[in-house]
């Protein structure tokens, strides 16, 4: 065999080598089997905002940790994402299969943030956001553009067009990784409210599949429809857009 010869013949093999290897599928979190929580607070970082929700996944036999973020919560998103990233780790290294990740506010881009930076796919199981400025929103571009020393760090990366955000807007969210984004269009801290929509996500409106709701902003993580939702997200079955409004949780 000639030189020229072996040379292609080992550049098939590689070829093959990575076709071979780009057609495996991802290694995914079992989703039959549920880890911990982690709870993602909002802009201004309140854990007691998230207690509500993290009290009703206990009752439901989940183990349910609101993270302490640095900062009060409005410094460097990209350092919150490194606190759930730490967080993440600490609860592998105990033995748990996965994570599920739920953020509040903010916290949805800190998970988006995460997901993107630190392969947050491999390990978590599924991702529910409520109420999260995925795409900005425009009370912090106006504090960015008019108040800049009352608008911190995280305030200004929340402006709409932010190097942040577009920087994330140009990741895709992976393949295969359930992610739900509830949001309210009574939203008045979220503007506009479908700021909240990821592609790629399942996304639902809480309005579209209840008319009647008249939930804030800030009662997302409280409410007993959302919280149901929640729960219904973080089980085991496939996750799917709802088609009904779902039953008030209790417990």
């Amino acid at each position: 065999m000639g030189a020229s010869s072996a040379m292609a013949l080992v550049l098939l093999v590689v070829l093959g080598i990575r076709l071979v290897a780009d057609d495996r599928p991802s290694a995914r979190p079992d989703q039959a089997s549920p880890g911990p929580v982690l709870l993602i607070p909002g802009y201004g970082g309140s854990q007691a905002s998230l207690a509500p929700l993290a009290d009703r996944l206990t009752s439901a036999g989940r183990r349910a940790t609101v993270l302490a973020l640095p900062e009060g919560g409005t410094g460097d998103l990209r350092r919150q994402a490194a606190v759930l990233d730490e967080a993440v780790r600490r609860e592998l290294g105990d033995g748990a299969p996965s994570v599920d990740v739920v953020g509040y506010s903010a916290g949805g881009v800190v998970a988006r943030i995460w997901i993107d930076r630190y392969e947050g796919e491999v390990v978590a199981r599924r991702v529910v956001s409520l109420g999260s400025p995925l795409h900005g929103t425009r009370l912090a571009g106006a504090g960015a553009a008019f108040a800049r020393k009352s608008c911190p760090t995280a305030c200004r990366q929340l402006a709409p067009g932010s190097d942040l955000l577009d920087e994330l807007a140009d990741a895709p969210l992976p393949e295969r990784l359930p992610w739900l984004s509830v949001w309210t269009e009574n939203d008045e801290t979220v503007q506009p409210p479908d700021s909240a929509r990821l592609d790629g996500a399942v996304n639902v409106a809480l309005q579209r599949l209840c008319p009647d709701a008249r939930v804030a902003h800030g009662a997302l993580p409280s409410d007993p429809m959302v919280i149901s939702l929640v729960l219904q997200a973080l089980g085991t079955a496939a996750l799917a857009a709802p088609s009904d409004c779902p039953a008030p949780t209790t417990g």
